[in-house]
């Protein structure tokens, strides 16, 4: 489990593909200091098992399902990657609860920044076009994780969805070089996925027994 709230901005020292997999090597230092093999860890708001570690980062298998999930089988060499631990039981939830398990795919529609009075930035605009399937688990002011971090809906429709980012998460995540055309990992807030889940299949509950 995870919070959405980025500790370190890694980068791709390599991707090696398979046949129907990849192994993917991270290069960081803030995620490993504790980490073990077989420990968690969120790459762009994927959850990955740590394979292999040492002080310039991790190693970690990507299987099939994972590349034809994500946008991890976009990554290169030098591109930078959100990364969080899982989160520890007596840690502040700062964000909201993510599982690293991706949703979809979405792509950036459109990045527009915000300028004050004084024609400094203030925050910027992101548009992100997602897929159809996703929108009835989106709302506005709700919670959705992009590329693995917790951002808020500033609004929404059918077919896209809004976020404001402050100059603090533009520096430190990806989301600072995102722009339009660009694939991005989405997770939407599990409750609902839960809620609809027993709605659909009629659970009794103790007000609807």
């Amino acid at each position: 489990m995870f919070t959405g709230i980025v500790e370190e901005v890694g980068a791709v020292a390599a991707l090696h593909r398979g046949q129907g997999s990849a192994r993917l090597s991270i290069a960081c230092t803030t995620v490993v200091a504790d980490a073990r093999p077989g420990d968690s860890i969120s790459v762009n708001g994927v959850c990955l098992t740590v394979t292999t570690l040492d002080q310039g980062g991790f190693t970690a298998d990507l299987m099939g399902e994972t590349l034809d999930r994500t946008a991890l089988g976009d990554l290169a060499p030098g591109a930078p990657v959100d990364l969080e631990r899982a989160l520890r039981a007596d840690a502040r939830l700062g964000g909201h609860l993510v599982q690293g398990h991706v949703d979809g795919v979405g792509t950036v529609a459109a990045v527009r920044p915000v300028a004050g009075a004084d024609g400094a930035l203030e925050w910027t605009a992101m548009t992100i076009a997602l897929p159809e399937a996703l929108a009835p688990y989106v709302v506005e002011k709700g919670s959705i994780t992009v590329d693995g971090t917790s951002l808020t809906v500033t609004a929404v429709d059918d077919r896209s969805f809004s976020v404001g980012l402050i100059p603090h998460t533009l520096a430190h995540t990806v989301l600072g070089v995102r722009r339009a055309g660009d694939r991005v990992n989405l997770e939407v807030d599990v409750i609902a996925k839960y809620v609809e889940r027993m709605l659909r299949g009629g659970v009794a509950t103790p007000y609807n027994p």
